[in-house]
């Protein structure tokens, strides 16, 4: 079929106006309907130069507004855990807490049945008296031996001068006895002359008989007193002999009274050694209390706790009973790309998306960790192999929630966040 090319007009409607100059509107011809050339009409120029104004500005506001922030998933709430271990030995009688149980700090987690323990104080604590009493027994000894060993030397040393006075004294007498034995020895010498004379005499009836009784009496007593001298003299000896014994026995004295520095040493030293006791003595003390002490476990910071040990366990010293979550300190780990720390720094603002309660918190950028992860990892990777392919690594970023931001303690470590940060 031969197509229609033309499009008929529309009759044309005259109108006429009234020469009274009022016009009909009863006479008013019917609206025109719009033709399809005039809905092809063409958008003007300036709407298209506007809207690409639009999208370009729009463009550069968005692309502005991603290259301020960088984020990253790899990011996760992190915090300490205290792991909580026995410091001694023991069966465990108590646990008065429950898991996830909030705990203030001071607060008794564990008690270990402590009676083993008591008995060691008890034990220890008599070994430190007994300690403190030969100490100070040695202390007081130090002056009397020091008293003892100055008289002791003064007197051997007068002991020394009489025994050197009594050998001159002794020496003297025995001078003295000798000069009398020769005296008597001579007198008897001469009476025994006289006798040996008288008798001649007598028999020659040229003396009496009795002045020859009167001479041999004399002789007898001359040599009486001769004997006696000589025994005198030989006492005498003696004595001198027993002089020179007393001055050795008084010269040993001395010496060993000049022994008396050493002695005040040797005392000095018993009292050091019992001092230097008494100090060990009161340090097994302090440790056997402070076991004691340990047999009630207390938490070191407030926090949630878990734990891992039930009343009837034997637990041993290191052995991990309790772990406690201080929640008033955590903070946000990001594994940033290496391309993403070009701009980044310490201080800079960061929004945190939490996954568990689709709320934002605010913090900033504390610090960026020394290494990349990898090179934190147990086994890091040694490039130098050969078989070696560059991959991006991730450097982990330490940030911290304002203050404030935290007070329901709604975040745990390990949770999974969203962190943006604001880098220019």
């Amino acid at each position: 079929m031969p197509q229609k090319t033309e499009i008929e007009a529309a009759p044309e409607i005259e109108t006429s106006t009234p020469a009274s100059g009022v016009s009909d509107h009863s006479a008013a011809p019917p609206p025109r309907s719009a033709s399809p050339a005039a809905a092809r009409r063409p958008i003007p120029g300036w709407l298209i130069l506007g809207a690409v104004v639009v999208i370009v500005v729009v463009g550069i506001f968005v692309w502005n507004y991603f290259a301020m922030w960088e984020s990253t998933d790899d990011a996760q709430v992190d915090g300490h855990i205290n792991a909580i271990s026995a410091r001694v030995g023991g069966y465990v009688t108590k646990v008065n807490v429950n898991d996830n149980q909030a705990v203030e700090a001071g607060a008794v987690l564990v008690e270990i049945d402590p009676k083993d323990y008591q008995v060691a104080v008890e034990r220890a604590k008599a070994e430190f008296e007994s300690a403190e009493a030969s100490a100070m027994a040695a202390e007081h000894n130090v002056p009397i031996i020091l008293a003892n060993s100055s008289s002791q030397l003064e007197s051997a040393r007068a002991d020394v001068e009489n025994a050197r006075a009594g050998i001159s004294a002794a020496q003297g007498q025995a001078a003295a006895a000798l000069a009398q034995l020769a005296q008597a020895e001579a007198n008897d010498s001469k009476a025994q002359s006289d006798v040996e004379r008288y008798k001649q005499l007598v028999a020659k009836q040229e003396i009496s008989q009795q002045q020859y009784e009167s001479a041999l009496d004399a002789a007898k007593a001359t040599a009486a007193g001769a004997v006696a001298a000589k025994a005198s003299a030989a006492a005498a000896e003696d004595q001198v002999h027993q002089a020179q014994s007393r001055l050795l026995q008084a010269q040993a004295a001395l010496q060993a009274a000049e022994t008396a520095p050493q002695q005040v040493l040797v005392s000095k030293a018993q009292f050091s050694s019992a001092d230097a006791s008494v100090a060990q003595k009161k340090s097994a003390l302090d440790q056997a209390m402070l076991n004691l002490q340990y047999c009630t476990i207390v938490a070191p910071v407030a926090g949630v706790v878990s734990k891992n040990v039930e009343v009837g366990n034997n637990v041993q010293p290191g052995q991990q009973l309790i772990s406690v979550v201080p929640l008033d300190d955590v903070w946000v780990t990001a594994n940033f790309k290496e391309t993403q720390l070009k701009y980044m720094r310490p201080g800079q603002p960061v929004r945190i998306s939490v996954d568990a309660y689709g709320r934002t918190y605010n913090g900033h950028v504390d610090s960026i960790a020394g290494a990349s992860g990898a090179r934190f990892s147990l086994l890091p990777p040694e490039n130098a192999t050969g078989n070696y392919v560059k991959v991006v690594q991730r450097v982990p970023v330490k940030i911290v929630l304002e203050p404030g931001q935290n007070n329901d303690h709604l975040l745990r470590p390990g949770m999974s966040v969203t962190p943006k940060v604001k880098v220019k």
